[in-house]
């Protein structure tokens, strides 16, 4: 038992997080054996743990659980060798045991956790679209204000989770997950093993096509870069070495959101990031569903993302917020209901 001391705010009543990792399950498009991906357990897992949260895993079908092969540290292929995060998890019995007997999905009281988390692997791509009590428990969370988070192919999840009122909930919405770029360089790395042939692909769909399909915003860091990115309830990791980030974004905000509230201070150049030209203030309160409003009346019509620094005011000692450069690539942002 370790006597270290999180320091959590509420020591009685810790934070809990249901972490649901997929079933395995057999390609349609490879006919190989797909799962959860172990760095997307194990890093959230990590990260949290040392925030002093408690999280409990389950999986949608409930039962044992199998990694994808590349995920694992002790694969002869060396792919995840470095991760020495997995291979400590994996290399401690009591830990490596939360994935042998999983509890369903179905069964998450969200009024006993304060957040989900939705890992990847390959299984969600094919797993997810009949995944009902998952999708609804993932809606019922966004919908109570909870964290609703879910990290590369697990992203999935957003191609079918719909909110109450029958419209998808990601629509709308700025979120992340595994880019083009990353779908193209898998492809290309099992062509050219002679796996497949390339009239054929790894998935049987893309994250980042679907998501722009249904009407979300889809920005990304480029390719392996760990990025996450939150749209209020909504959180979203880019893939599988995002999950350190995801889960540091969360807990930052976290800790942020239960300091005051009545201002937050913007600094930013106009232009490219070599511009000479003064920066320039706006002073924005928050509002409800991760707007902020301008109320100093000095904003420039545009601001490129890049560029934008949040900030507290200082008597508030909170933390910094920032936005990642990666957002810029994709969209301008006006500074009047800018979206986080």
């Amino acid at each position: 038992m370790s006597l270290r001391n999180p320091n959590v705010v509420n020591p009685q009543q810790r934070k809990r997080v249901a972490l649901v990792i997929a079933n395995p399950a057999i390609s349609t498009t490879t006919g190989w054996p797909v799962g959860f991906w172990w760095s997307e357990l194990t890093h959230t897992w990590y990260v949290l743990g040392e925030h002093g949260y408690e999280v409990e895993v389950f999986s949608v079908n409930g039962g044992k659980c199998e990694a994808d092969n590349l995920s694992d540290p002790r694969d002869r292929s060396g792919y995840s060798a470095t991760d020495l995060i997995t291979t400590g998890f994996v290399s401690t019995p009591t830990l490596a045991a939360l994935v042998e007997n999983t509890k369903k999905a179905a069964g998450i009281d969200v009024n006993r956790f304060d957040a989900i988390v939705v890992a990847g692997g390959q299984s969600p791509m094919f797993t997810f679209e009949s995944a009902i009590d998952l999708q609804r428990k993932f809606v019922e969370f966004y919908e109570a204000g909870k964290i609703a988070c879910a990290l590369c192919h697990g992203v999935a999840i957003l191609r079918y989770a719909r909110l109450s009122n029958g419209q998808l909930l990601a629509k709308g919405k700025t979120l992340t997950g595994f880019a083009n770029v990353e779908e193209d360089f898998a492809d290309n790395a099992v062509w050219e093993a002679n796996l497949l042939s390339r009239d054929r692909h790894v998935m049987p769909w893309r994250i980042e096509d679907e998501m722009k399909r249904i009407g979300a915003n889809y920005v990304q860091a480029g390719m392996w870069r760990g990025f996450a990115i939150r749209d209020g309830s909504l959180l979203t990791g880019q893939q599988n070495f995002s999950g350190t980030e995801t889960a540091n974004l969360w807990s930052r905000r976290s800790a942020a959101d239960r300091l005051p509230l009545e201002s937050f201070r913007r600094t930013y150049r106009r232009g490219a990031a070599r511009s000479r030209s003064p920066a320039r203030r706006c002073v924005l309160t928050r509002e409800g569903g991760g707007q902020a409003r301008c109320v100093s009346g000095a904003c420039l019509r545009q601001v490129p993302a890049s560029n934008v620094v949040f900030r507290r005011s200082r008597d508030t000692k909170a933390l910094e917020l920032s936005v990642h450069r990666a957002a810029a690539e994709a969209k301008r942002i006006r500074c009047g209901g800018a979206l986080w």
